[in-house]
């Protein structure tokens, strides 16, 4: 493997190789075209799968020795069940158990559960994961300890990945809260609902070897059908896929502290003011406290005017729903649900549309929705002079957070990030992000408890808000105010060992995440 680094456009030194595979350097928003065909697994015939539609085995570890389980496979999961998660813990269970070694796994996402399997990281089972990590698989690949490098994407880069052949998935394991045995599947209905399964479309379509677990099998056809049978190879039922009270877990409360909130009314005020809300716009925010309360106050606002939107993006939960219920919002564009008015609203509403990362974040499509959306807002733990924002590693190195879909709705008309100006007395405002996840030029607007800078790109917000009494502030005025506050931070110390890559929308390596230097 070569240890050639080159200089790409955003000034970062990346690697021209990972993993033994050739790597393309970030060239810029828009600029990298891509070449060739989409990938396309083998041609399935209909005469090796049982005429009756019954794909049921015994057991997991059956399946994956009829799917053809060895040393060195790329295995995929969801995360749909978020903390609840129980399937990826179980596929590792089974390769170990066998014998196997080497594996990539290739998660849609991790969440702190998982820790559990940082056992079969240690004995070689899984030789690295690409995929969003949380938590302590974080701290563990930030610690040097994984053996191969991981490789961090959006949801959208992660889509682009399996379409593009860049990542070959051999077996998909897919959860399902219900499935019928031929393999339709759905996460709407049964004890351990998730909601949607927007997120293991592509593992579906693409996987040489499809699984799909359940512990609610029914009889065909199982309605409505997220997941097509005509994908899936074998069908497995379990006792248990998910923990019900955690697959909703997370934060999906609205804050109650007073900065927090008066950022996000802050942030409201704003998209008043500068006319982003109004008839018919749409937006989307996250599901964190802050980004919650901003959608209240987008409601109070919409209630006052007699206006309604016409969608809103991203994760379902029990504030979007009764705005949707309300008429606020016509339509709930859906890509994860994060709690059981989530689960609700799309089995039963037909006004609440799954959707995957195909249609909303594919970059290498005829289009998606991301440019479609008015206002995005979104969270960041750092940001610098230049409106560059970082989201998966905090100031002092260490990676903890995965990319998710911000990455791509960077690409929303305008991007707001309301962040606190410190956390735990470290200043968010940075002159350069530890590590670089999204180019400044797509993010328009920083809102803090002590005031908002607008990037300079945006001349027609600085024009909207002139006269407004708004308390607009340069970036480097923020910066000093949190520095009067907390002092100036002392920057991470790092070896040279790259331990992860971050890849763009687009496939190509923006930036890389180095081991942090043992204090020891």
């Amino acid at each position: 493997m070569t240890n050639e680094l080159v200089k790409n456009a955003a000034g970062r030194m990346v690697p021209v190789e990972i993993n033994g595979k050739p790597a393309v350097p970030f060239m810029g928003v828009g600029k990298y075209h891509p070449q060739g065909n989409r990938y396309a697994p083998r041609i399935p015939s209909n005469m090796d799968y049982p005429a009756d539609g019954n794909k049921l085995v015994p057991s997991l570890k059956e399946a994956l020795i009829r799917a053809g389980l060895r040393d060195g496979m790329t295995i995929s999961t969801h995360h749909h069940f978020r903390e609840g998660d129980l399937v990826a813990n179980m596929v590792f269970d089974c390769a170990s158990e066998l014998g196997i070694k080497n594996l990539c796994w290739f998660p849609s996402a991790s969440f702190s559960c998982h820790a559990y399997l940082l056992k079969y990281l240690d004995d070689g089972t899984i030789s690295h994961i690409e995929g969003s990590m949380n938590g302590p698989l974080g701290r563990y690949c930030s610690e040097g300890k994984m053996r191969k490098t991981a490789v961090l994407r959006s949801h959208g880069g992660r889509y682009q990945a399996i379409q593009d052949g860049d990542v070959k998935i051999d077996i998909a394991v897919i959860g399902a809260g219900c499935a019928d045995a031929f393999g339709n599947a759905n996460g709407v209905n049964g004890p351990s609902a998730s909601g949607l399964l927007g997120f293991a479309v592509a593992d579906a379509q693409y996987a040489n070897q499809v699984i799909v677990v359940t512990d609610n099998l029914v009889p065909f056809p199982c309605i409505p059908w997220q997941i097509q049978g005509n994908y899936v190879d074998f069908t497995v039922k379990v006792d248990r896929v998910g923990i019900p009270e955690k697959i909703v877990s997370g934060t999906t409360e609205v804050t109650r502290s007073p900065d927090r909130l008066l950022i996000a009314e802050m942030t409201a005020q704003f998209c008043d003011v500068t006319g982003i809300i109004h008839d018919g716009f749409s937006f989307q925010a996250g599901a964190g406290g802050t980004a919650l309360s901003v959608g209240n106050f987008f409601a109070d606002i919409m209630r006052k005017k007699g206006i309604k939107a016409r969608f809103a993006r991203g994760g379902s939960n029990k504030y979007l729903v009764q705005m949707l219920e309300e008429n606020l919002v016509e339509y709930i564009l859906d890509g994860q649900t994060f709690d059981l008015e989530g689960v609700r609203s799309i089995r039963d509403n037909p006004r609440h549309v799954m959707t995957s990362p195909f249609t909303s974040y594919n970059y290498h499509s005829k289009g998606n929705f991301a440019g479609m959306v008015d206002v995005v807002i979104l969270g960041a733990t750092e940001v610098d002079l230049n409106f560059n924002a970082n989201v998966v590693s905090h100031s002092d190195g260490y990676l903890l957070h995965g990319i998710g879909g911000w990455q791509n709705c960077l690409f929303g008309k305008t991007v707001i990030l309301p962040v606190p100006l410190f956390r735990d007395r470290i200043p968010v405002i940075r002159d350069e992000v530890t590590t670089l996840c999204g180019p400044g030029e797509l993010i328009d607007v920083i809102i803090t408890e002590r005031g908002i800078a607008i990037n300079p790109l945006r001349t027609d917000l600085l024009e909207k808000v002139r006269g407004s009494g708004l308390p607009v502030k340069t970036l480097r005025q923020l910066k000093e105010e949190a520095e009067a506050i907390c002092g100036i931070p002392q920057k991470p110390l790092f070896t040279d060992k790259i331990v992860a890559a971050i890849k763009w929308v687009d496939g190509t390596v923006i930036d890389v995440v180095k081991q942090v230097k043992s204090e020891k």
